[in-house]
Parts: structure tokens; sequence; C-alpha cells
């Protein structure tokens, strides 16, 4: 079948069927034959043939008309006319305007082959000449958007390759392709010198490239750094660059980062008289801002890097351990002295999650108690009777910074200040219980004034206080010693409403309205009865002495998660933030606190040391003006809860 494509547009199917069988097929031609206007319109949108025979009667003024549209519409059609004459006369018609040629009945096959060779030669020379000047016009075109294509691989080359070196070597081969430059270079400035050198270099000598520097003074490429301005020159003469460097036609463009030239690209001709235009100087601007965006990227990522290995060094060697996580729980950084910390030294362990990293059961334990939001630090205990403070803080669009830092010889030290307060509380007890004795025996023994009664009272007085500073320092010793080992599962709503019915007359007294606030059910705790007693008057009797008369204070009792949260809420004036950090402390007493009420500083480290020893935590919201609230969690004994028969909310049984 033969390549060549004829569309016959008849609307006598008969007659086009005579045509094709005696003239286009002996001739080998394919012939498609089309009746309506819409399928031709569609086949030449589809595909150009090479002749198009339309069957005309020229007395038909309406198929004439489409002939002359379809001409207009495609000007590079070759079109051939079969006249259906019904006259002598208009078979021998001039062809119209447009039409290549004219067939009619009276014609032989062989003359209308003849006329078909023709119309075809014809259409295939006009289509030769049509693809000809389609290539000619779109070369400036198809070069430009290989230029594109080119500088598109530079800025791709920009994103996704830190090596500057091959960043900038593309940037000056492109330069010299993209402008049929003989050479090229891209010059850096040496601020401290105030000297170019070459920093990459295409078909230069590479003995210039490692030796070559330019003073930027009283010469071409001062200029242009100094400026920060383009030159294009094409000289019919030789143009001096620099000792030894002459060239006939040269394009240098300054690279500009924040409105300042850091160096130089160019690309320049010796050899050939090939001149530069507008078009190149376009192009070159566009490679030097590829060049400058890459340099100052650069020198971004390597003052960061520095930054991040001068940070690194400092936490490797802080002697505090520092733990890094990110949202996920996984390991960003860890220092020399957490890993000691935890015996894990040349473990790879970043991008782990601290779970699968770290096996210390404390450690995950307060990662998974959301408490230490609130909380100044934990203490975890580590092989070797070292004592970590721990502080675990979030850091915004981090993850969470732990840091823990080694008190063992602090706590040491508290150990021994214990030991000595102890032996010289037990010390001092038998002294201070004979004075006591005799002061209440002077009276007996004959008169006293009223002078002398006002000095035995104060005496009296003075060891009595003395006294509950000694008891409470014996207290504080058998907890912190794990004396009070035995515990029994209890009834937190019972030992609360003991230790509220006790304070019942003292809130009464000072116009306080003391409230109980509880769940329904409450579980049982594993605790000793005695020290949870004496941890809950210790804040109740706190929040009295604190609250001025008239105030509120509210004992709230609830389960959560296996949990009994206990809290005692007054709306006293609050205790001083820069005091919070301090009132677990011994001996620490609050700056506001009342001139008529005594206490020996020691109520709150005892509360500490009860509720740890339950294995609970507790912590204190305050704010001046605004109350204080204590909140303490303990675990519970089992998960049956019992029925609460303490105060309702308001103070009904």
């Amino acid at each position: 079948m033969s390549e060549t494509a004829i569309l016959l547009y008849f609307s006598n199917q008969q007659r086009a069927e005579e045509l094709t069988c005696s003239v286009l097929i002996p001739s080998g031609y394919h012939a498609e034959i089309l009746s309506q206007k819409e399928t031709l319109n569609k086949a030449l949108t589809s595909q150009m043939p090479d002749v198009v025979i339309i069957e005309l009667d020229p007395a038909d003024a309406a198929k004439l008309l489409q002939v002359q549209e379809l001409i207009n519409e495609h000007p590079a059609l070759t079109v051939v006319l079969y006249i259906v004459a019904s006259t002598n006369h208009q078979v021998h018609l001039e062809p119209p305007t447009g039409i290549f040629s004219i067939l009619h009945p009276e014609l032989t096959p062989f003359a209308s082959q003849a006329i078909i060779e023709q119309a075809i030669q014809h259409s295939r020379k006009l289509q030769h000449w049509i693809h000809q000047q389609l290539n000619k016009n779109t070369r400036p075109l198809q070069k430009q958007i290989n230029d594109l294509d080119a500088l598109q691989k530079i800025g791709r080359t920009i994103t996704s390759s830190l090596d500057l070196t091959e960043i900038l070597n593309q940037v000056v081969h492109a330069a010299v392709n993209l402008t049929g430059a003989d050479e090229g270079s891209l010059m850096l400035l040496d601020e401290t010198n105030q000297e170019l050198y070459i920093r990459a270099a295409q078909n230069i000598h590479e003995d210039s490239v490692h030796t070559l520097r330019i003073p930027i003074k009283d010469n071409l490429l001062g200029k242009i750094v100094q400026e920060g301005k383009p030159v294009i020159q094409n000289e019919q003469t030789l143009t001096k660059i620099k000792t030894s460097l002459l060239v006939r036609a040269l394009v240098y463009v300054p690279l500009m980062i924040d409105q300042r030239a850091i160096g130089v690209l160019g690309v320049h001709n010796r050899q050939g008289n090939a001149s530069f235009s507008q078009y190149h100087l376009a192009l070159m601007n566009s490679l030097s801002d590829y060049a400058a965006i890459a340099i100052k990227n650069f020198q971004q990522i390597s003052k960061a890097e520095i930054e991040r290995r001068k940070w690194e060094s400092i936490l490797t060697h802080v002697k505090d351990g520092v733990i890094l996580l990110d949202t996920e729980n996984q390991l960003v950084m860890i220092n020399q002295s957490a890993q000691e910390a935890f015996n894990l030294l040349g473990s790879d362990l970043i991008g782990h999650p601290i779970i699968k990293a770290i096996t210390h059961p404390e450690l995950l334990e307060i990662l998974k108690d959301q408490s230490w939001l609130s909380r100044k630090g934990y203490e975890i205990e580590l092989p070797g009777d070292k004592i970590m403070n721990t502080q675990a803080t979030v850091i915004p669009d981090v993850g969470l910074a732990i840091i823990m830092q080694d008190i063992t010889h602090l706590k040491t030290i508290d150990r021994i200040k214990t030991d000595f307060v102890n032996n010289v509380s037990h010390d001092l007890r038998s002294p201070l219980t004979a004075i006591l004795g005799y002061t209440e025996l002077i009276s007996r023994v004959g008169p006293v004034n009223s002078k002398q009664k006002e000095f035995i009272e104060r005496v009296q007085n003075s060891v009595q206080v003395i006294t509950a500073l000694i008891n409470d320092l014996l207290d504080l010793s058998r907890i912190e010693a794990g004396f009070d080992a035995r515990k029994e599962v209890l009834s937190i709503p019972a030992i609360i409403n003991f230790t509220v019915d006790s304070f019942e007359k003292a809130a009464t007294d000072k116009s306080l309205v003391l409230n109980v606030k509880a769940q329904p059910k409450i579980p049982p705790v594993m605790g000793n009865v005695v020290r949870l007693r004496q941890m809950l008057a210790n804040l109740i009797s706190n929040a009295i002495n604190y609250t001025p008369s008239g105030g509120t204070i509210t004992v709230e009792v609830s389960n959560q998660s296996q949990q009994v949260i206990l809290q005692v809420i007054d709306n006293g004036p609050g205790i001083p933030i820069s005091e919070q950090p301090h009132i677990f402390d011994k001996f620490y007493r609050g700056s506001n606190l009342p001139e008529e009420v005594s206490g020996t500083g020691l109520g709150l480290a005892i509360v500490k040391s009860i509720v740890e020893d339950h294995h609970g935590r507790i912590w204190v919201d305050s704010s001046p003006n605004n109350g204080t609230n204590f909140t303490i969690i303990l675990p519970v004994a089992s998960s049956e809860p019992v029925e609460s028969s303490i105060f309702l909310a308001n103070g009904d049984k």
C-alpha cells in the first residue's frame, strides 16, 4: 500500500468509487472517501493528506463556498476539483485561486493519473519548503529552550547538592557552552588582600587557575567588583584583561550577595571573532545569580555547621548529662556524661526510640509522667550509688531536653548533716526535759513574784519550741531512714475525715470555711496511717495559718488512672514565685508568713518526705493574691474502690 494519502470529498458515492477504481488504485494510491463536511474537517485536523479531490458542480454555489473556506483555513493544502460538467464550457474552466488543478469525467484515466501525480509532487515540495521554514524559524527558539533547560539543571543542582565546587564548576561550564565562548572563569574576592582568585574555570591553563590573583585596582575586573555592574565588550582589536591575557570579546558579571559584589563570573573569546549579545549577557546574569545563591547557602550551612559542632562540643564535655529527644521520643543527641551514667559509651543510639536505647526504669517512668512539667526535678539512682537530679523541659518545635546533674556529693553532705542533727537532737532531749521539769517545780518550793513568773513562762515556751523542732527533726530522720516501713491498706477518705475534724475548731476560730470535695468512690492506698495523717495535717495547718479571716480552704480527692489525687486549696495571699523552688527545703519559712505564726520550717519538708516514702509525687501551684494549691498523687493499692464517708462540699456528712 502506498504511503500517499488522498481524500475524496464526494457527494456521489458511485462517482467516487469509479474514480478510485479507474485512476487511483491502478496508480498504487490509497484513497479515503468522505461525504460529510464534519468528517472532512476532522480528518484534516488529525493528519494533513497529500491531495484532497473535491467533487464540485459549478452551479452549486454553497459547495463552491465550502471549497473556498477550506482553502482559506488550510492554505498549504493541495486541492484538486472534480468538476461535474453540465456544459462543455464549464469543463474547461481555469482553476480558481488556491486550486491546483481540475479533473472531469471526459479525461482519460492516463490524463487523470498525470494530473494527480503532479498534485502529489507539488504537495510534497510545498510540505518540504514549509518544514525548512519552520526549522529556520524555530531554531533560535529551540536554542532558548535548551538554554533554559541548562539553567534549570543548575537550579536543581543547587537545591540537591551541598558540594560548592561541583556547583560552581557546572556554572562555569554552562556559561562557556551557552555563550559559545573560548574560556570561562568564576573568581571570588579575597577581602583580606583585596584580590580576585579563580574558584572555578574551564579551558584555562591549570597553572593560572592555581596561581592567578588579580588586585581589584585600576583594571576592568576591579571596576566590576567596585561598581557591581556587568560589562560586555565586542572589539575588533585585542583588549588586555591582565598581563598576557588579551581577548577580542568578553562578558563579565558580578556575583552579588546582599547588594555587595563578592566575585566575578566571566567568559571571553581570544581566538575567533564571535561576539556576545545582550541575550548572552542575560544568561550570564542568571548564572551569576545561581552561583551567588549557592555561595550564600554554603556560607550559611558552614556557619550553622560550625555553630552545631561548637554546641555539640560544649554539650559533649559538660559534666551534666544531656539527652535531647525529638517529638517522636527518638534520640537526637546524648552527650558523653549521659552515656557514662547509663553505661552506653560506644553505642550508636542516635535515631533510636528512647525506650529502646535506655532501659533505666526510673527515667522511663519520668517520661511517661506528665507531671514533670510542673516539677523542678526528679532524683533517680544510678549504679554505683550515684544520685542524679533529673529535669525535663519541652523545647517548642524540637522535642524534649533532659538534663541530669550529679548531686551525689550533695546528698552525702545532706546525710552527714542529718546524722549530726539527729545526734544533737537526741542529746538535747534529756537536758531540755530536765529544764522544763525544773521550771515547773520552782513555784512549788516557794512563792514567785509576777516578773519571775513571766520569765519562767518564757523559758517554758522556748523549751517547747526547741522540743517541737527536735521532734520534727527526729520525725524527718525516721521517715528518710525508712523506719516507718510498715504499711497497710488504708482508706484516704477516712484519713481526710479524721484530720479535717481535728481542724474544725481552728478554722471556726479564724472565721474560715473548711470544705471537702470528693468523688463517690475512692480506691484504697498502701500507706502508714500516722504519717498520712501528719502529711495532711501539716498542709491544712499551713493553709489555716496563711489564709486571712473569711477565706476558704478546700480539700479535694479524686481517682484517675489508678492514682488517688489529693489537693489542699486555699485562697490566701499565695507563695511568691521566687520562693516556690525552696518551700520543700528544710528550715525554709515563707517571707509573707504572719508574724504571730510560729514554726520550725520543717513542715513541708516532712510532707514531701512522707509523700516520697509512699511512692507519690507532690507539687505546688501558686501565684501572688491567687491562693495556693498543693497536689499529691498516691498510687492505689487495688482496683476496687471503697465508699467515701468524708464531708461533702457543703460540709455535711
